[in-house]
């Protein structure tokens, strides 16, 4: 990933690699029926070239790519 690129979470703190993120809303999973509820805490997140998004597992779902607006720095 380009070094110029800086991720930042819903309240504007900069993300790296492998922090952990806690969500803000409910979201409902495309192509599945799960929902990861809102509090639920990601780690060890994985950022992408759009600084809109980043990738991470959680418990239910594999390789996710969620929006930075739904989540904060843990």
């Amino acid at each position: 990933m380009p070094d110029d690129i800086i991720v930042k979470d819903s309240n504007g703190t900069r993300l790296n690699d492998g922090d952990s993120v806690t969500l803000i809303k409910d979201l409902k999973v495309k192509g599945t029926s799960e929902t990861i509820k809102r509090g639920t805490l990601v780690k060890n997140i994985h950022l992408t070239d759009n600084p809109a998004e980043v990738e991470c597992n959680t418990k239910q779902v594999k390789g996710l790519v969620l929006r930075t607006e739904f989540l904060k720095k843990a």
